[in-house]
């Protein structure tokens, strides 16, 4: 089933964000983490795609091992990075070959050590063209995008920010995924803000469940994602305990979640990082104590239309 199908069933979506490994215990340790999130149905997986395309095949290949040998329904990132478009059609073939019906279309990185992004000759130059590149062909995905609450790195302003996004609904991603966030009110706000200029499509919320702090800050810093205050102290004052520190990181997510859920987004997209306790423990809560399912109170009128 596309993404977009899921979507429209209008009920809250859960998913998981897996990365390719590039060892085989990687590769043992990603398939143990997605049989144990298994047993809690998550709606649908993703795998991604790696600077420069660096795990273009692997992207494909444990994207179709998910769906085939472990039953879940799954996404493929695809990025533009070091891409002609003859290269990007080849891969978008073997994806479809593999009976995959979603791709998440990313500009992407450059490869790790070289500085901006260039767009090769005979490539293309950012997500919307790539969306656009894919809506055009013969190909039948249900396409996402990303989105970034608290303005990509290289945008000027939220305003040009969002006006970029516009293009990639318009070019046909039929829904939006959040770079992580820790502050509700940026989501609530940054939702408002893109209906306003009229992008209407679902925008489900990404969550990081902290499970080492450490790390989390370090991901956090590369995508300039901030951490509230009071959030960072209090794992500070974990002291480096990695059972306190998970203790909290699942009790935020959770909570976390919670808010998101009661407000209306529409689905909680999980960064596992390819990790089972945390992700299963807030999913597990959140399947258990249905927080949609409450009256919505004062975080609706937070949220505003939100999904």
């Amino acid at each position: 089933m596309r993404v977009d199908e899921i979507l429209a069933n209008n009920r809250p979506t859960f998913s998981v964000e897996f990365s390719p490994p590039r060892t085989p215990e990687g590769e043992a340790n990603l398939l143990e983490t997605a049989r144990q999130l298994r047993e809690l149905d998550p709606d649908f997986v993703s795998v991604t795609y790696g600077a420069g395309g660096s795990t273009r095949d692997g992207t494909v290949e444990i994207t179709r091992v998910l769906k085939d040998e472990l039953g879940y329904e799954t996404m493929a990132h695809l990025s533009c990075v070091g891409e002609t478009t003859e290269g990007l059609s080849a891969t978008l073939d073997k994806i479809a070959a593999a009976g995959i019906e979603s791709v998440f279309a990313l500009r992407g990185d450059p490869p790790r050590g070289e500085g901006d992004f260039v767009q090769l000759e005979g490539g293309l130059g950012n997500a919307a063209e790539l969306i656009g590149f894919i809506e055009s062909g013969e190909w039948e995905f249900s396409l996402g995008g990303a989105c970034f609450p608290e303005v990509h790195p290289e945008a000027p302003d939220l305003a040009t920010d969002l006006a970029y996004l516009k293009q990639k609904v318009d070019a046909g991603a039929s829904f939006l995924t959040t770079q992580l966030f820790f502050d509700n009110q940026v989501y609530f706000d940054f939702v408002a803000a893109a209906r306003e200029i009229g992008i209407e499509v679902p925008i489900l919320a990404g969550v990081i469940p902290v499970g080492t702090f450490a790390q989390t800050k370090r991901i956090c810093e590369l995508c300039e994602a901030s951490i509230p205050a009071p959030l960072e102290a209090a794992f500070q004052a974990a002291g480096d305990d990695p059972e306190r520190e998970f203790e909290l990181g699942v009790a935020y997510a959770a909570q976390q979640c919670s808010e998101l859920l009661i407000a209306g987004a529409p689905g909680i997209h999980f960064y596992a990082l390819n990790r089972a306790p945390a992700t299963r423990a807030v999913l597990g809560a959140l399947k258990a104590s249905k927080p949609w399912e409450r009256t919505r109170g004062d975080a609706a009128s937070l949220a505003g239309r939100i999904g």
